[in-house]
């Protein structure tokens, strides 16, 4: 679980970043999911772009944070940030 203070550094960090992943009209696909899990493997913290509406984000942002175990570092309309620590190469130190 993220503290608020990692929480605000990491939301610092996902500002320059581009949505590796978008969900569209075929929605949250096994294959979709596995793509949000190798690039969570890689970058750590990653930012999804779904589109849909509000009541289905919800869901599928839910559905994310289960089954891949990531946070959800936060949300802005379409596009959601998800962080989940690599355990063999962390790339990221988060402030205690």
């Amino acid at each position: 679980m993220l503290s608020k203070t990692q929480k605000k550094y990491l939301r610092g960090l996902t500002h320059p970043l581009d949505p590796v992943v978008m969900i569209a009209d075929r929605g949250l696909s096994d294959n979709v999911m596995r793509e949000i899990e190798l690039a969570l493997n890689h970058h750590e913290l990653i930012k999804v772009k779904i589109r849909a509406e509000r009541e289905q984000r919800s869901t599928w942002i839910s559905e994310i944070g289960e089954s891949t175990g990531a946070e959800l570092v936060h949300q802005i309309g379409q596009v959601a940030c998800f962080y989940r620590k690599n355990p063999k190469t962390p790339k990221i130190a988060l402030p205690r």
